[in-house]
C-alpha cells in the first residue's frame, strides 16, 4: 500500500493534498448550486461533507481496484503471491484519502458553526463497518472481473456516475423518502425498493452520526430521512450482514478467477 500510495503522487506538487482538494471542490460546487436553486439545506458544507466522506471512500477504491490487477501484471507473471493483496492496497489508499478528509471535516466543523451530537455518534462506527464491508466486496468482484473483461473498467465510470446522482449526497434524502413513499411497484413501496442500494443506508448512517438532526433549525422541512434511530441501526444491521455475505461469495469469486490473471494478461 505504501508503494501505491507514493506512486499515485509521484511528482506531483501537491500531494496529498489533491485527497484533500476533491470533496472541498465538490462541496464549493454543490453548496452554490444548491444556493441557486434554493436547497434549503441549513449548514450545506457539512451535510455534503458527511455523505461525500463514505462516498469517496467507495468510489476511489473501486477505480483503484479496478485497474490494480492489471497495472501490476508484470508482478503478478513472474511472482506469485496472494492476489488479494493487490485489491486490498485499492482499499488502503481509500482509507488513506478518508482519513485525510476526515481531518479536514474536523476542521471545518468550528468554521461552520456546527457541532457533533453525542447520542447519534454510536452510529458512525456501525455505518463505517457496513462501508468497508461493502466497498471490500464490490472491489474484489470489480477487479477480478476487469481481467476477464475489459469492458467492466468502462462500465464502471458510468455506474459510478449514476450510483452517486442515485444516493442522497449532494440532495435532501428527505425529499426522495417523501416523493417514492407516494408510489409502489407489485404493493411493495419505492421507498423500500430504494433502500436495496446499500450505499444509500450508508450514507444515510454517516449523515444521521456527523450531520445529526433530522429537522435542523432554519430548515422548512426536514432534510435527513424521517426514521428512528432504531430502525436505521437496524437496517445498517442488515447491510453488515448482507456485505459479509457478499464478501465471502466476491472473495470466492475473486480466488477461483486469481489462477487465470498470469494468462490472462
Amino acid at each position: 500500500m505504501r508503494k501505491e500510495i507514493k506512486v499515485r503522487y509521484t511528482a506531483s506538487v501537491l500531494g496529498a493534498v489533491w485527497s484533500l482538494l476533491n470533496p472541498l471542490i465538490f462541496m464549493v460546487v454543490f453548496a452554490f448550486v444548491s444556493l441557486v436553486l434554493g436547497g434549503g439545506i441549513p449548514k450545506i458544507g457539512i451535510f455534503l461533507l458527511s455523505g461525500l466522506l463514505a462516498w469517496n471512500v467507495f468510489s476511489v477504491a473501486m477505480n483503484h481496484g479496478a485497474q490494480v490487477v492489471i497495472s501490476n501484471a508484470s508482478l503478478v507473471k513472474k511472482v506469485y503471491f496472494p492476489r488479494e493483496i493487490l485489491p486490498l492496497t485499492s482499499i488502503g489508499i481509500a482509507l488513506f484519502d478518508f482519513v485525510l478528509q476526515s481531518a479536514v471535516f474536523l476542521l471545518l466543523l468550528p468554521i461552520f458553526g456546527y457541532g457533533l451530537h453525542a447520542f447519534v455518534l454510536w452510529l458512525y462506527p456501525m455505518s463505517f463497518l457496513a462501508l468497508l464491508l461493502f466497498t471490500l466486496a464490490m472491489t474484489l468482484w470489480a477487479s477480478s472481473m476487469n481481467v476477464r473483461y475489459r469492458d467492466v473498467q468502462h462500465l464502471l465510470g458510468i455506474a459510478l456516475l449514476v450510483w452517486f446522482w442515485a444516493t442522497p449526497i449532494v440532495y435532501a434524502p428527505y425529499l426522495v423518502q417523501q416523493k417514492l413513499g407516494q408510489w409502489s411497484l407489485f404493493g411493495i413501496s419505492a421507498w423500500h425498493l430504494y433502500l436495496l442500494n446499500p450505499l444509500v443506508t450508508i450514507i444515510a448512517g454517516f449523515q444521521r452520526a456527523l450531520y445529526s438532526e433530522v429537522h435542523p433549525p432554519g430548515a422548512t422541512q426536514p432534510v435527513l430521512f424521517e426514521t428512528t434511530l432504531g430502525w436505521l441501526a437496524a437496517t445498517l444491521g442488515i447491510v453488515i450482514v448482507t456485505s459479509a455475505a457478499l464478501l465471502y461469495l466476491t472473495w470466492r469469486t475473486f480466488f477461483k478467477l486469481s489462477g487465470d490473471f498470469a494468462e490472462e494478461l
